[in-house]
């Protein structure tokens, strides 16, 4: 029964409907550009360790010091703008962006391809994934 109004409304609304998918297809292109260039925890390490690349850490202190990647560079994302010129050494190399859940690091790779940083990616999952995966962490 609720299967033919579903039908029945599909019908009718066909033009809703249609706008509907063109818009949610519109949305997830630009969410895509936005974004940028997304890696997962295990590319990364990939990158990182083949390429000598880094892991930049845009979360803030507290979630820093409570458990973060080794090695990992700690930039928190307010302070990426006016800092920028610390990484410059990275210019050329793969630049993982991690973040709390993988949002956040979707503007500050922007940001950082943006000023140069054209190796500049996302993790994906952010820290979450990271701990998820059981992959190595220290904290201070």
């Amino acid at each position: 029964m609720q299967f033919d109004l579903i039908l029945e409304f599909l019908s009718e609304q066909w033009i809703l409907v249609l706008a509907l998918a063109s818009t949610l297809a519109m949305l997830f292109v630009h969410e895509s550009r936005k974004a940028g260039p997304a890696v997962s925890p295990q590319q990364a390490i990939n990158l990182v360790n083949g390429e000598e690349g880094i892991f930049l850490d845009i979360r803030d202190g507290k979630d820093y010091k409570q458990g973060h990647i080794v090695d990992a560079l700690h930039l928190p994302l307010v302070q990426l703008g006016s800092r920028m010129s610390d990484l410059d050494k990275y210019k050329d190399k793969p630049i993982i962006v991690v973040c709390k859940m993988g949002q956040s690091a979707s503007s500050a790779t922007k940001q950082l391809r943006a000023n140069g940083f054209e190796r500049a990616q996302k993790m994906t999952g952010g820290m979450m994934e990271w701990n998820t995966l059981k992959l190595p962490v220290v904290s201070e």
